[in-house]
C-alpha cells in the first residue's frame, strides 16, 4: 500500500477506535450512574423510614403514656398485667387507634426492667424476653437505634433485589414531661417493623430501567456508528483503490508518452530513406523489362516498403493522436464507406456482411474521418479472424443519448488469456502487425467521449461493442 494511503488509513482508524472505547466508557459509566443513584435512593429512603418511624414513635409515645400508662396506673396501680385482658384490649386499642394511618407492619413494646415484651401485634410474643438486643439497651439510653434487614440469594442482595428488606426502629417509651414523676423518664422501649421489601424492589426497578435504557440507547449508537464506519471504510478503500489506479495509469501514460516521443522520432528517420527507397524501386520497376527477377525483386521492395510506411504511419498515430474535428457525421455513411472499400477483398474471400441498421438513426457529433480509420480497422480484424470466408454482422442502434455499433464475426475469438491484454500497445497474437490497431482505435472512441469493449460471443467469434454519444460536450 501507498505510504500515503496508509498515513491517510490511519488517522480513521483511531476516530474509529476512539469511538468505540468513548461507547463502551459511556456504557460503563451509566452503569456506575445507575449504581450511585440506586445507592442514593436507598440511602434517602432509608433515612425517610428511620424519620417515620420516630415521628410514629412520638406520636405513639404521646398516645400510649396519656390514654394507656397513667389511667392503668391509676386505676390497677401497675402497668405491665401480661393476663390482664382488659389492659391488653386497651393498650391495642391505643396502639392501633394511632397507628392506623401509618405504614408500619408490626409494633412491640418491651418492659425497661424485665426486658420482657408486654404487648405486639403478633400476640405469640407476648412474654418473649431478650429481644432486643444491643439496639434496644441503645433506647434505654436515649438513643434511637435502627437496623435494616435483607433476606434473600446472595444474589439478589448482591444486586440490590432481596426477596424481603424490613427495617426495626427502637424508640424508648418516655413519661411525659408534666408527669414523669410518676415513674421516671424512661418505661420502655417501642420496636418498630417497617416492610420496606416494595420500595426497595421499586428502586431496583429503576436502576435496571437505567442499564436496559442505557444499553438499548449505546446498541443503537453502537449499530449506527458501525454503519459509518464501514460506509467510511468502504469510500477510503474505494478511494485508495482509484488512487493506486491513477498512479498506475499515470505510470502508463509516462511510459507510453516517453515511448511515442521516441518511436515519433524514430518513424520520422525511417520515413524520409523509406520514401527514397520506395520511389527509387518504383523507378527501377519501370525501367527494368516487364519481366525477369529484376521487375520481380523491384516489386517486393515497393510491397514491402509500402507495409513498412504502413507500420510506421501506425507509430505515428498511436504516439501522436490526432484530436477529432467534430462535425454532423452519420455513422452509417462512414460503415458503407468503410464496406465499399474493402469490397474487393469481401469478394475475394467469400465474406458475407450483414447489416442491420436502426431507421431512426441520428446524427451525431464526431470526425467522419476518425471514426473511418476506427471502423476500417474492426472490419480487417474480424475478416483476418476469418481467413477462409465467413459471416460478419454489423448492428446499429440508437439510444437516449448514445449511438451503439455491434461488431460480431464468426472467427475462433479471443483466448482468455490473451483477451485482457488486447489493449496494451505493442501486444499482438498475429504473425504480421505492430500491435497497434485496437490501441489506436481504443484512442479514437475514447477521443470522441464513446467507449469500447470486446468480448467473446455466446457460442463463437468475437463481439465488439462501440458506444458513442450523440452530442460531443467539449
Amino acid at each position: 500500500m501507498d505510504p500515503k494511503d496508509a498515513a491517510g488509513i490511519k488517522p480513521f482508524k483511531l476516530v474509529k477506535y476512539f469511538t468505540f472505547t468513548s461507547l463502551v466508557v459511556i456504557l460503563l459509566g451509566s452503569l456506575i450512574l445507575s449504581a450511585v443513584i440506586a445507592r442514593r435512593a436507598e440511602t434517602v429512603l432509608l433515612k425517610k423510614s428511620e424519620d417515620y418511624a420516630l415521628l410514629m414513635a412520638e406520636n405513639l409515645n404521646h398516645q400510649v403514656f396519656l390514654q394507656f400508662i397513667v389511667p392503668a396506673a391509676l386505676q390497677f396501680g401497675q402497668v405491665i398485667q401480661l393476663r390482664n385482658k382488659v389492659l391488653f384490649d386497651r393498650l391495642d386499642q391505643v396502639v392501633r387507634n394511632t397507628l392506623h394511618s401509618f405504614s408500619v407492619e408490626t409494633v412491640n413494646i418491651i418492659d425497661k426492667n424485665e426486658n420482657v415484651i408486654f404487648y405486639s401485634f403478633d400476640k405469640e410474643l407476648l412474654g418473649r424476653t431478650g429481644q432486643g438486643g444491643i439496639d434496644y439497651q441503645q433506647a434505654l439510653l436515649n438513643e434511637p437505634r435502627s437496623k435494616l434487614i435483607r433476606r434473600g440469594g446472595f444474589w439478589d442482595i448482591l444486586f440490590g433485589a432481596p426477596s424481603e428488606c424490613k427495617l426495626t426502629t427502637y424508640v424508648p417509651l418516655k413519661a411525659e414531661r408534666p408527669l414523669s414523676n410518676i415513674e421516671g423518664p424512661i418505661l420502655g422501649v417501642f420496636e418498630i417493623v417497617q416492610d420496606l421489601s416494595e420500595d426497595y424492589q421499586t428502586i431496583t426497578d429503576f436502576k435496571y430501567r437505567i442499564i436496559i435504557t442505557s444499553a438499548v440507547i449505546m446498541g443503537l449508537l453502537f449499530f449506527v456508528l458501525r454503519l459509518v464506519v464501514k460506509r467510511g471504510e468502504q469510500i477510503i478503500e474505494k478511494r485508495a483503490q482509484e488512487r493506486l489506479l491513477l498512479k498506475e495509469k499515470l505510470g502508463d501514460a509516462q511510459r507510453l508518452a516517453s515511448l511515442g516521443e521516441m518511436v515519433a522520432g524514430i518513424s520520422h528517420e525511417i520515413r524520409n530513406p523509406l520514401g527514397i527507397i520506395s520511389s527509387t524501386a518504383e523507378l527501377m520497376k519501370q525501367k527494368l523489362s516487364s519481366s525477369g527477377p529484376e521487375v520481380e525483386l523491384a516489386g517486393v521492395i515497393v510491397q514491402e516498403a509500402n507495409r513498412l510506411n504502413s507500420i510506421v504511419t501506425d507509430f505515428l498515430n498511436f504516439a501522436r493522436p490526432q484530436a477529432p474535428n467534430f462535425m454532423p457525421c452519420r455513422v452509417d455513411e462512414v460503415i458503407e464507406k468503410n464496406l465499399t472499400f474493402l469490397a474487393p477483398e469481401i469478394n475475394k474471400h467469400g465474406h458475407r456482411i450483414h447489416k442491420r441498421f436502426s431507421t431512426d438513426t441520428p446524427e451525431i457529433e464526431a470526425d467522419p474521418g476518425l471514426l473511418y480509420q476506427a471502423f476500417l480497422n474492426i472490419l480487417i480484424n474480424a475478416m483476418q479472424a476469418m481467413p477462409e470466408s465467413g459471416d460478419i454482422y454489423i448492428e446499429l442502434s440508437a439510444h437516449k443519448h448514445t449511438l451503439t455499433i455491434l461488431f460480431t464475426d464468426e472467427g475462433s475469438g479471443i483466448p482468455d488469456e490473451t483477451l485482457n491484454r488486447i489493449w496494451e500497445p505493442f501486444f499482438t497474437s498475429k504473425d504480421k502487425g505492430s500491435g497497434l490497431g485496437l490501441p489506436i482505435v481504443k484512442k479514437i472512441i475514447e477521443g470522441h467521449g464513446g467507449i469500447i469493449e470486446v468480448d467473446n460471443g455466446p457460442e463463437k467469434g468475437v463481439q465488439l461493442t462501440v458506444t458513442l454519444p450523440v452530442d460531443h460536450h467539449s
